[in-house]
């Protein structure tokens, strides 16, 4: 690992203070403000990573009304306990589940949000191999059943966050977030704009490499490495939200599909390496590098992710870290009835090969 690839980990290690038992401060320097003093704003997934770094995010600036929403029941309440008093009245925090289409239609004709940001999602890779109809009611439906909301109620901007995973994807994760961007992509209406955003991994997000790092570490056993040449992409969570919020802000973009600047590839075993160099240096203790296992990578992975699939080109926008997605092939109708009778059927097996056959065309 050369001198820059370290500086960086430490750069990300230090800003996500996962090494770092002292409560976490804004720096004032990172602060950003946006005015959406006009906008009803609904976060799904608000309980998640990103979602609750939206959330921090908008508690320096301006909204008319903020909708935080989510499924984890646990989650959302330590959420709730985070928003200002002086906020307060303006956030309403609703337990509800995306899948559920009634409940979808009674938040928005009660609240009717302006802009909405899609964070909920199934993203981790192992559970959606086990469990691919899930990822399907979630990544899917849970997105098609927001979209039709979206339209109904006049929403004139739609954020979906989707993934790396997305672009040539061998996973069930991968393959169900790019129907999901490929049914935002096709969908047409003079009011609303639909915009998929895809990058790579948040750094310290929940249940990702990074926190599964620290806690080998805390427990003084080896760091796991699905293999030894594996790269992935990294953001910093803070970089991100502020990219996410400002794809909100009143501009024109000229794609459907953006992505945002991340940075060269950064081997996961080097993280590991680094991982340990400053656990070390913090902890006065003298773990070497030689505390590293290779595993294997697990079903749905890939040695090495792209944002962009071999059909798509990345195309430089006004605005500074985000770039728009050109797709080269021509837009397909989308048969998610397929779908839809594969979980009607419960048919678990056969459900990687109904995806494959939706994401070729």
């Amino acid at each position: 690992m050369d001198v820059l690839t370290f500086k960086r980990i430490k750069s990300l290690i230090d800003t996500s203070r996962l090494l770092d038992n002292t409560p976490i401060k804004q720096d004032a320097s990172t602060i950003k403000t946006y005015d959406f003093s006009k906008e009803v704003l609904l976060i799904t997934g608000a309980a998640g990573s990103i979602g609750r770094g939206l959330t921090q995010q908008l508690m320096y600036s301006k909204f008319k009304h903020l909708l935080v929403l989510d499924n984890a029941e646990t989650p959302l309440f330590h959420l709730k306990a985070t928003i200002p008093l002086e906020k307060r009245d303006a956030v309403t925090c609703i337990l509800a589940d995306i899948r559920d289409k009634t409940t979808l239609n009674a938040v928005f004709s009660t609240y009717t949000p302006t802009i909405v940001f899609h964070t909920a999602a199934y993203k981790h890779v192992a559970l959606a191999e086990d469990f691919p109809l899930e990822a399907i009611k979630t990544n899917v439906f849970g997105t098609i059943h927001l979209a039709e909301m979206a339209i109904k109620h006049s929403v004139k901007k739609f954020i979906s966050i989707s993934t790396d995973k997305a672009a040539e994807p061998v996973g069930v994760m991968g393959m169900t977030k790019l129907i999901a961007e490929k049914y935002l992509d096709n969908l047409s209406n003079p009011i609303t704009k639909f915009v998929s955003a895809r990058f790579g991994n948040i750094f310290g997000s929940n249940g990702s490499v990074a926190t599964l790092f620290v806690k080998q570490l805390n427990e003084g056993v080896p760091l796991t490495v699905t293999h030894p040449t594996a790269t992935r992409l990294f953001i910093d969570k803070t970089k991100a939200c502020h990219l996410i919020l400002g794809l909100a802000t009143p501009n024109k973009l000229d794609y459907n599909k953006v992505s945002f600047e991340m940075g060269a590839p950064i081997k996961i075993i080097d993280l590991a390496k680094g991982f340990i160099a400053v656990y070390n240096t913090r902890n006065n203790t003298s773990i070497k590098s030689q505390d590293i296992e290779i595993t294997a990578l697990t079903s749905g992975e890939k040695i090495h992710e792209t944002l962009i699939a071999k059909n798509e080109s990345l195309l430089p926008s006004c605005y500074t870290d985000i770039y728009y997605i050109k797709s080269h092939a021509a837009k397909t109708s989308l048969n998610v009835e397929m779908l839809v009778t594969l979980v009607a059927q419960n048919s678990t097996k056969n459900a990687k090969t109904v995806l494959a056959s939706l994401i070729e065309n």
